[in-house]
């Protein structure tokens, strides 16, 4: 399998897991609040990622400082993501929620700068009005009618989230940075900023019953931990753009998901909204792509008399996926 084959794969299956997240968090946040569910899906992640660490022969266990840097904040961008999406999912529909939050796939490319020349076609803009009135339609459930609170912090969650991918890629492209270390970092970040407002609470995930401690422990393994790492070691190879726009079918299964395993179902108008939805985002994913991917413009003619003073053609640009230079990846 090709590397961008191999990577684009990733890129799916974490859409797929991310997909089935939003029942597994509305199933939990049912039982628990939600504050202390994601404390659970920190520390469960956290535990996880040290002893994979603690188990690893080959290479360092020590944490790079460029590791920290780029860790720290990205654990506090990481964190208010799965702030903003749980309280979000706990207020609206689990396919409702998954729909909503792929507006990131229109929003990033307007974030990251990373390997696009000039301002983005103006379809690309058109794609993201369709996206805009997919929400609304979404919105509207059974009928127009004031936005729910539920999909207006989904839709808040999608712009925190365009904003940590970008981050993502920033911090790390060209950088010697671990997935895994960087992983483990977003992670202890995350349990250390949960736990001073759910240590009162902790007796009662002790008492939780199991089918929510399922949901906690797919939350963090699946749904954290292998995403988390997964997403990292995507960027490192592709533009972050590239990767969030990968992640377009995560709304598909997030509808799958929500029909068959959660009971709901779409009226007419939130189906229109989900297929606009879908269609907006891979709209806008072809229009970027496109546009990134495009030969540079040509420079002026010279107007010198020396035949040998011909100017070359610009190089084509493409898009940067190569595995940056000294990056471990991780094995798991």
């Amino acid at each position: 399998m090709s590397d961008i084959r191999r990577t684009d794969a990733v890129l799916l299956l974490v859409a797929l897991v991310w997909g089935s997240s939003y029942l597994s968090a509305q199933t939990a946040t049912a039982a628990l609040p939600v504050l202390l569910v994601l404390f659970a899906r920190y520390a469960l992640s956290a535990l996880a990622c040290l002893g994979v660490v603690a188990a690893r022969r080959r290479g360092s266990r020590r944490w790079t400082r460029e590791e920290l840097r780029a860790g720290v904040p990205l654990g506090l961008t990481q964190a208010a993501v799965l702030i903003v999406e749980t309280y979000g999912v706990a207020h609206t529909s689990a396919a409702n929620a998954g729909l909503i939050i792929s507006v990131t796939i229109v929003l990033t490319p307007l974030l990251d700068r990373g390997g696009r020349r000039g301002a983005l076609p103006p379809s690309f803009f058109a794609a993201t009005g369709v996206c805009v009135l997919a929400v609304g339609l979404l919105m509207s459930g059974n009928g127009f009618h004031a936005p729910r609170l539920g999909d207006l912090l989904m839709l808040g969650a999608a712009l925190i989230r365009a904003a940590h991918v970008a981050l993502v890629g920033r911090f790390t492209t060209g950088r010697a940075i671990r997935p895994l270390h960087l992983t483990t970092v977003q992670t202890l970040v995350g349990t250390v900023l949960f736990l001073p407002v759910t240590a009162l609470d902790l007796p009662t995930l002790v008492r939780t019953d199991p089918a929510t401690w399922a949901q906690l422990v797919y939350l963090a393994l699946f749904c954290s931990v292998f995403a988390f790492l997964a997403q990292t070691w995507a960027v490192q190879r592709t533009s972050a753009s590239r990767a969030s726009l990968l992640l377009g079918t995560e709304p598909v299964w997030a509808v799958a998901v929500g029909i068959a395993l959660g009971g709901e179902h779409l009226t007419p108008l939130t189906g229109l909204g989900a297929a606009m939805m879908v269609a907006g985002t891979y709209w806008g994913q072809a229009v970027e792509r496109a546009h990134r991917s495009a030969p540079g413009p040509l420079p002026p003619p010279s107007h010198s008399s020396d035949k040998d003073s011909a100017c070359p053609t610009a190089p084509t640009a493409t898009p940067a996926r190569a595995t940056p230079a000294g990056t471990t990846p991780t094995t798991t």
